[in-house]
């Protein structure tokens, strides 16, 4: 196939550096090499045995066909009380659209609410994806760096010096990936009084150490909140997710939902209604787990010299700065996983202000992140008597900010 065959808005996009990563990782594997992952964002906990068990019971039961394109009332009603319990905000089931997980549920907000050229305020960093859905919806990302001593939270003033009259909207991920921290109560009530709608990817919820997340439905009813199963629940693979839309947005999602995803899986809807209401121990138990998994992290990563001014507190992200050992990030992650068999994410996937720094995720059993450790402290005593040329598995993998995704 010709280059020229393959759409301009297609060719925009760059690689996924994490899962570039993780698919080097995998191919060692395979090849009988012992890899301890630290690079994806995947809880490694089973799908609870009551979730498991409400998806097996609705096949029995035979709901295996379409649902409502917004989904199962039971289920947009179990979400809504969930907001009402754990935030006290008032949602209607009316506003919900139940997606195939989070990643549908962005493209069609994307696609709702901009036209071409619009802009959308990211912060830099931010999950790598974020710029390639606005790129497809043909809208342009404006990035707002926010700095390691600020614990990566959005400062408001330099977010409202970036608005114009194309922002449509904002984005807010608290907890987030890649860092792991929360965008304070106080920040977050600001961003809502600048205009634009929020966008707020609240899908790390649940899942907070220290002090509390917050809804951006505390604060503004002009937003749209993206959350979903996979990172509280350990459903990544079951694909389940849910926008709570402004009441004027909804058939449009609507629409869109109908022509491009038609509904979520049935017995998965299902299966979601079941972890609502039934695996709380079990979220309990896996919350408790990664938070003794954060403070050994984050002790050994301060010990071999990476740097964490601000510690994170939710999701199971580290993302420390590794400055003193490489200015390149991607070439760091594939040595360390050629040379130490570990896999890690390498910064600049988050954006040119993620440069320097790796993300560690935490999603991994103790005795492994031990391992890890272990042979990181060893890959590092002998970097400097290396000379550490380039490996050539990353000759063909693009550095995504070695173009502008948003031209």
């Amino acid at each position: 196939m010709s280059e020229k065959s393959i759409s301009t808005r297609a060719s925009r996009i760059s690689p996924f550096l994490v899962m570039e990563v993780l698919e080097q990782a995998k191919e060692k594997e395979r090849r009988g090499e012992n890899i301890i992952h630290l690079e994806v964002g995947e809880p490694d906990f089973p799908t609870p045995e009551c979730i498991k068990e409400g998806a097996l019971r609705a096949i029995k039961e035979g709901k295996t066909h379409y649902t409502h394109s917004l989904g199962l009332p039971e289920l947009r009603e179990s979400i809504a009380a969930l907001y009402k319990r754990e935030y006290q905000v008032d949602v209607s089931p009316e506003q919900i659209i139940v997606t195939s997980g989070t990643s549908p549920a962005m493209l069609l907000i994307f696609l709702t609410i901009l036209n071409s050229g619009d802009e959308v305020i990211l912060s830099d960093p931010h999950y790598s994806c974020y710029p390639s859905f606005i790129t497809i919806a043909d809208g342009f990302a404006r990035y707002v760096k926010v700095e390691e001593k600020e614990g990566f939270q959005y400062v408001p003033e330099a977010v409202a010096s970036e608005v114009t009259g194309r922002t449509k909207a904002i984005i807010v991920n608290s907890p987030s990936n890649p860092t792991g921290n929360l965008l304070s109560r106080e920040r977050m009530k600001k961003l809502t009084g600048l205009g634009p709608y929020i966008i707020s990817d609240e899908i790390y919820h649940g899942l907070v150490y220290k002090g509390r997340e917050h809804t951006i439905l505390e604060f503004t009813d002009r937003a749209f909140v993206v959350n979903g199963f996979s990172k509280r629940y350990a459903m990544t693979g079951w694909r389940l997710g849910y926008i709570i839309a402004p009441r004027e947005f909804v058939r449009t999602i609507q629409n869109l939902q109908q022509n491009f995803f038609i509904s979520a899986n049935a017995f998965v809807q299902w299966a979601g209604i079941a972890a609502i209401h039934q695996a709380q121990d079990e979220v309990a138990l896996m919350k408790k787990t990664y938070d003794e998994r954060r403070v050994y992290i984050i002790r050994r990563l301060k010990e071999l010299g990476f740097g964490i001014a601000v510690e994170p507190t939710g999701a199971f992200y580290v993302f420390a700065n590794a400055q003193r050992f490489t200015s390149n990030s991607l070439e760091f992650a594939f040595d360390l996983l050629h040379r130490a068999g570990v896999g890690v994410c390498p910064g600049v996937d988050f954006g040119e202000n993620g440069e320097g720094y790796i993300r560690f995720s935490y999603a991994n059993s103790l005795e492994n992140i031990a391992e890890a450790m272990r042979r990181i402290e060893g890959y590092l005593k002998e970097k400097h008597e290396i000379r550490n040329p380039k490996s050539e598995t990353i000759a063909n993998v693009q550095n995504p900010n070695d173009q502008n995704k948003n031209v």
